[in-house]
């Protein structure tokens, strides 16, 4: 060993024993002393420990002090009189043999005290409750809690790693904070007033600041939560602050709110519980269960004098969340500057400039939120006078897990700026929803005026952020419709849009335990609802009403009725007694045959103390449990049968509409499979109603997605085998619709109401004439026989199919496939003729890098389409790491829509109609219909995207674009704009001449072009058609993994040829991007492709309808060929002709040996019979007796003949002999026809003779 080495040794021994020798002598001085003593001791040794000037800890010692008598000078309170600081108390080794500062936490109060809570009382001991005094007291406070003292380094919350130098530091939460569409489980606090969740960029192009940045991905776009988003540099205090806890940066974690019961934890939960409800619309069952407070306190502007470190901001951000929803609470309390000198700001007082910026970025290139008007602007100064969340000027509250919704007003009143916010944001079309808004702030005797649509109702003022809409009833619509506020007598200035449910795809309200609500005389009918709906308080009474609906005018009624009940207590469930309004009489009303209960306070008071009732209602029912009675003594007790005979008279009289609607495909799979004219019936859907009421045995039922010219609706029910349901065998069976569910426009008219005109003219006579009578009355016979019946599927045609998937690989509507990796935005499908007009345009994206770097290919990103001047409907994939709860998102004319509630999974635009499968929960698959029946069906899977079209036969030989003309003949489907066809058909293989001479002549640009169109897409935060377009791109044109990976990777060869079995879409996908997922999912959806021209291809013949005989049955159902059908008759009826019937290869059913199928009673089979012998009889007595009189007529015939034969020789001989005959008598035998004169002649002859 070197001398040096070993001076060294001997040093750091020396060094060694000198420490312990002065930490035991402090020790055991330590020991001797008086408490009192001790703790002096160790607030003036802490410097030492915490590397902090002694100098500094005395002040802070003196800040404590000075806190604490500020503290006690506010006076005693009634839930804390006797709570103080905690004390410090003998220090204690940590691990590292480091002395640490214990504290005494009796009689410990988190309000007064300026140290942290211990962490030791998270879990176990008395479980605290909290009361309502001790909450008010808490809420009373502006900031929440943050501490300089405590924990195991006495630095409580204060972050002292965090300085010039070290600007932020990393945090671990260890749960998932949904932000933007994203979810993080970690963050980094930053000394420039963010929360940040990855990399900004090196540098900022200038000031004022643009996100998202436009540069992404080759310039970093950090997602962020930016309170005030400045340079900054941690400053001073002046003696002369009340507060004088350290100047920086604080950071309190508080994880399992929900499960807490220590006494801050508690607290924590309940104060941020009810500060997010009361503040923030929407938000009334939120609970946390985790939440972030970070404190910036005296932080100064950076580039700043000296004496500038007095001039300093103290804002806070509060962050809560339940891991679904996320809600930010920011707290202003003091802004002494707006812009650091970067930005211009002056070196004194950080004035002038570029102020900080204000809001969030969700990163990723992808969206951003500017709280206007306020951020980079000098009105930032406004933010400590305005926000008044929760009373408080200074606090602003958002949620921000989605997107970024305002909970506290903005003093931009005519409201250029800031949208309307508004929940909830969709309503029953019956109206009674209480609508909360925050945009414009309000005074208390503003007169506030909602508008929905065209119908305007008054609103009231519940404080500064917040006023409240009740829904109005007579608002006949559906879908989103205009919503508007306008204070005073000024102008509606804050606009939004406001969904209107259906009265039958709305969320359901009130409940029916049974179904003896459609019973035509129940005994009693239980309703229950959910009590909170109407108001919190229990014994708030309630009012039970019943309401009618009819069309005897072009306009509808939606009418009164009768009260239920006046006076219920709101208990939750009611049961209705009919017997008890047997004796009511409401002659105005007798025709109303369906109606619905409402529910609403009986004082308006009762919600909230507000001068406002909610209402809710029940789904539409038929009123036969309460009109009966009185439909009884004006018809007798065949009201029903009286009730379908005056329907049927009235649907005779209107237009035929069931001649065009789409014909019901024969089978159940190619009903699921045309995704352009039918969609999930919502009263029998196999996925989520499978009760199926109106079509009892029924799988699956589906409905047309959109009304016809006449406003009509189609609807196809499948029984268990997946055959179509007929009505012309059982009452159950499909049926067509007068009038669709979504109505019709004008919504205002009668026969064109959403819902309510259907029930009117289709499913109340089915109570009339079915439900309420027997299967085989002739009230229901003619309804399904004649006005409703199932329309036959022989004519059913499938529909073309072509598709885009993997990276991207086409096929067409003939089945040409192709692949082509063009990066730009592309016409996938066109038709612009006269009679129809389909664009349908995709965005291919490059594929992120692999481990060996770019990967040449692309993939699809957005689908966008619009059909004949409809809505333009966009789908895009959502980033990866942004689909934790919607994989895609849906843009309709640019808003963002979303589907994650029964009542919002169908929506309709003006000529289209969007919907997710009821099965699906994470906006993962979207459909879109149109009128003409074409539909775009868009999927995700793993990050990966892909479309298919479909068309109906009217689209053939009309379509052009990537995915070719449909003609059945593949040489044509490389069409090129012009009309021209290019000539690559016959090596489809080789990538680069159809990528060069085909595919890249289908690239979109904004401006219009008449062959290829315009670029339908939604274009966020000014980018243009140019940003996602790259006609030099040069993807990999090889083809097979031989020649794409090089030989020296020989395991990943082996892997994609393993993977994909042959499938040169996977091969190519998995060689190019070596991402097994990407493979994986282009051979599963190749696979669902082809599984889908398959089916689409099997002709299904049909026999077509082969009627049930009245008062009979069918074996089956079937009417496939090879079907055999037996008959049978009901009890005492008696089967005539033929018992089987067959189904023949030929599509039709065998003619009947002994004629149609029919079932007899008794009587009439033996009146029949009778019938029958007298006929026999009657067949051969009839001849013989006309053989009879032939046979007497032909034998008096010759006798008269002989007779006038020998008058005329007798007659001959007189002549001759001697004229003895008087000329009248000969004139009489000679004009005679009767055999009396020639009686005559003879007596007279025998007489003279």
């Amino acid at each position: 060993m070197r001398p040096s080495n070993i001076r060294m040794s001997k040093c750091i021994l020396i060094f060694t024993i000198v420490l312990l020798f002065g930490v035991g002598c402090f020790a055991e001085e330590i020991s001797n002393e008086k408490p009192e003593e001790v703790d002096k001791k160790i607030i003036e040794n802490s410097s030492e420990i915490l590397d902090v000037p002694n100098e500094e800890t005395e002040e802070h010692v003196k800040q404590e002090n000075k806190f604490a008598e500020d503290v006690e000078s506010l006076g005693p309170d009634e839930s804390s009189t006797d709570k103080k600081p905690a004390v410090p108390v003998a220090p204690t080794n940590n691990r590292s043999g480091k002395l640490i500062v214990q504290h005494d936490y009796t009689n410990y109060d988190s309000l007064t005290s300026r140290i942290a809570p211990p962490m030791d009382s998270q879990r176990g001991g008395v479980s605290y409750t909290i009361t309502e005094a001790r909450l008010k007291e808490i809420r009373k406070q502006f900031m929440y809690w943050y501490f300089d003292q405590g924990g195991s380094d006495n630095d409580g919350d204060h972050q002292k790693n965090i300085h010039a130098s070290s600007p932020q530091i990393h945090k671990n939460l260890n749960f998932q904070l949904p932000f933007f569409g994203f979810r993080f489980n970690y963050t980094r606090v930053s000394m420039n007033g963010y929360l940040e969740f990855s990399d900004p960029p090196e540098r900022f192009q200038g000031y004022p600041l643009k996100f998202p940045v436009k540069d992404w991905p080759k310039e970093n776009d950090p997602s962020f939560i930016g309170m005030f988003y400045s340079k900054t540099r941690v400053g001073s205090v002046r003696t002369e602050d009340v507060d004088q806890r350290r100047p920086g940066v604080y950071f309190r974690l508080e994880r399992d709110l929900e499960t807490r019961t220590d006494q801050f934890g508690v607290e924590m939960r309940e104060r941020v519980k009810w500060d997010i409800r009361e503040s923030m619309i929407g938000s009334e069952t939120f609970n946390p269960k985790h939440a972030i407070i970070a404190t910036w306190k005296n932080m100064s502007f950076a580039g700043g004098i000296a004496n500038s470190l007095f001039v300093t901001n103290t804002f806070q951000l509060v962050l809560a969340t339940d891991e679904v929803y996320t809600y930010a609470i920011f707290n202003y309390l003091d802004l002494k500057w707006t812009s650091h000198t970067e930005a211009g700001g002056d070196t004194s007082n950080g004035e002038g400039g570029t102020p900080a910026f204000v809001g969030f970025n969700a990163g990723n290139g992808t969206q951003a939120f500017e709280y206007a008007p306020y951020s980079q602007h000098s009105t930032i100064r406004d933010l400590t006078g305005r926000g008044w969340a929760n009373g408080f000027k200074g606090r602003h509250v958002f949620r921000i897990d989605e997107k970024i919704m305002l909970g506290t007003c903005n003093k931009d009143i005519s409201g250029v700026n800031l949208p309307l916010t508004f929940a909830p944001e969709s309503g029953n079309m019956l109206g009674g929803t209480v609508v909360n808004i925050t945009g414009p702030c309000f005074k208390m005797t503003d007169k506030v005026t909602c508008r929905f649509d065209t119908e305007e109702v008054r609103g009231t003022v519940v404080d500064t952020n917040r006023a409240i809409c009740v829904q109005p009833m007579n608002v006949f619509a559906e879908g989103y419709i205009r919503f508007e506020i306008a204070i005073g007598p000024g102008k509606y200035d804050w606009k939004g849009k406001f969904f209107i449910e259906t009265p039958a795809t709305a969320a359901e309200r009130i409940y029916f335990e049974d179904g003896m609500v459609h019973e035509k005389s129940p005994a009693e009918i239980k309703i229950t609802w959910e009590k909170y709906n109407l108001t919190r308080n229990e014994n708030a009474p309630i009012k039970i009403s019943l309401w009618g609906y009819r069309e005897t005018t072009i306009r509808p009624e939606l009418q009164y009725i009768t009260i239920l009940e006046e006076t219920a207590s709101n208990t939750g469930q009611y049961i209705i007694s009919p017997s008890n309004y047997r004796l009511r009489d409401n002659l105005e009303q007798l025709d109303m045959q369906f109606g619905f209960i409402q529910i609403n306070l009986t004082e308006p008071t009762s919600y909230n103390g507000l001068e406002i009732t909610p209402v809710i209602w029940s789904k539409p029912i038929p009123l036969g449990w309460y009109f009966g009675p009185q439909w009884e003594r004006q018809y007798g007790k065949l009201w029903p049968a009286q009730l379908c005979d005056n329907w049927l008279k009235n649907d005779r009289y209107l237009k035929n509409f069931a001649n065009d609607l789409p014909m019901c495909p024969c089978i159940l799979e190619h009903a699921l499979a045309d995704k352009g004219r039918f969609l999930p019936d919502f009263e029998c859907d196999k996925d989520a109603n499978p009760k199926c009421m109106y079509h009892k045995g029924a799988l699956h039922c589906v409905r047309t997605g959109a009304p016809n010219p006449d406003g009509a609706e189609q609807q196809c029910c499948y029984d268990k085998k997946n055959f179509l349901m007929l009505s012309y065998d059982q009452q159950w069976g499909s049926r067509p619709f007068r009038s669709h569910n979504f109505g019709y426009l004008p919504w205002n008219e009668a026969n064109k109401v959403p819902t309510l005109s259907q029930w009117f003219h289709d499913v109340t006579p089915f109570y009339s004439c079915c439900m309420w009578q027997s299967e085989q009355s002739v009230g229901c016979e003619t309804f399904r026989f004649e006005r409703r019946p199932t329309q036959d599927c022989v004519a059913y045609q499938p529909p073309g199919v072509a598709t885009v998937f993997g990276d991207p690989h086409i096929a067409t509507f003939d089945n040409l496939q192709y692949t082509f990796n063009g990066k730009g935005e592309f016409t996938l499908a066109r038709v612009n003729t006269k009679e129809l007009r389909l664009d349908v345009q995709g965005r291919f994206e490059q594929l992120s890098q692999n481990v060996y770097g770019e990967v040449r290919a692309t993939q699809l990103t957005s689908v966008a389409t619009q059909g004949n001047n409809s809505a333009i409907i966009e789908v895009r994939l959502r980033p990866r790491y942004a689909q934790w709860r919607y994989r895609l998102d849906v843009l309709a004319d640019g808003k963002r829509i979303y589907f994650d509630r029964p009542s919002l999974k169908f929506q309709h635009f003006p000529g289209v109609t969007v919907y997710t499968p009821t099965y699906i929960l994470n906006q993962s698959e979207v459909i879109i219909m149109y009128e003409s029946g074409a539909g775009v069906e868009v999927i995700e899977n793993e990050g990966f995207m892909s479309a298919r079209v479909y068309l109906p036969w009217n689209f053939i030989n009309k379509t052009v674009g990537l995915f070719g003309n449909w003609s059945f003949d593949i040489t044509d489907d490389l069409t090129l704009p012009d009309g021209t066809r290019a000539a690559v058909v016959t090596n489809l293989n080789d990538f680069e001449r159809v990528h060069k001479d085909f595919g890249i002549k289908w690239l979109l640009n904004d401006k219009e072009d008449p062959d290829v169109g315009r670029a339908l897409f939604f274009r966020d935060f000014g980018l243009q058609s140019n940003h996602y377009t790259n006609r030099s791109f040069e993807p990999i044109f090889k083809a097979t993994p031989d020649e794409i990976i090089p030989s020296n990777r020989s395991i990943e060869r082996g892997r994609a040829k393993a993977l994909c079995a042959d499938i040169y879409q996977c091969e190519y996908d998995y060689s190019v991007s070596l991402n097994r997922d990407l493979a994986h999912f282009t051979k599963n959806y190749l696979n669902s492709y082809m599984e889908i021209r398959t089916l689409n291809a099997k002709r299904i013949i049909s026999c077509g309808v082969l009627e049930t005989p009245r008062f009979g049955r069918k074996s089956t159902f079937l009417f496939v060929p090879g079907t055999k059908v037996s008959f049978e008759c009901d009890q005492d009826f008696i089967l005539i002709g033929d018992p089987r019937r067959t189904c023949l290869p030929n599509g039709r059913w065998d003619v009947p040996e002994y004629g149609y199928t029919e079932c007899l009673r008794v009587q009439e089979f033996s009146s029949r019979q009778a019938g029958i012998t007298s006929g026999i009889i009657m067949a051969i007595m009839i001849p013989l007796l006309l053989l009879i009189i032939y046979g007497a007529y032909k034998f008096i015939a010759s006798q008269k003949e002989e007779n006038i034969e020998d008058t005329r020789i007798t007659m001959t001989k007189r002549t001759d002999d001697d004229h003895f005959l008087p000329k009248e008598t000969d004139y009489n035998l000679h004009n005679s026809c009767g055999t009396r004169s020639i009686k005559f002649f003879i007596k007279v002859n025998f007489r003279d003779g």
